[in-house]
């Protein structure tokens, strides 16, 4: 006896979701590639100490942003400990507070 060939309808579903599963790749594709080109773009650690320890005298807002932004690249994973301890330290020695 001769096998039964599929519905359309199945077919239908099958076609869907390949175009589903190629959809996905791609957008995972896409992040990783957006996400390969926002850690080219951040600073290496050895930039973010440098940065720290600029010359010329920030305003309290800038040191409070240069903070800032220290913590986020430390969360992001973007320096090392070591290097988030020895910025965060100058940057608060350099804080003036009445």
């Amino acid at each position: 006896m001769a096998k039964q060939r599929s519905s359309f309808a199945k077919l239908q579903r099958d076609k869907a979701k390949k175009e589903r599963a190629a959809m996905k790749r791609a957008s995972r594709l896409e992040r990783k590639n957006a996400a390969e080109s926002e850690e080219e773009e951040t600073p290496e650690s050895a930039d973010a100490v440098s940065m720290v320890t600029g010359e010329g005298e920030p305003s309290p807002e800038e040191l409070l942003q240069l903070i800032e932004d220290l913590h986020k690249r430390r969360d992001a994973g973007t320096i090392s400990e070591d290097d988030f301890e020895e910025a965060k330290v100058e940057l608060f020695a350099r804080l003036q507070i009445d």
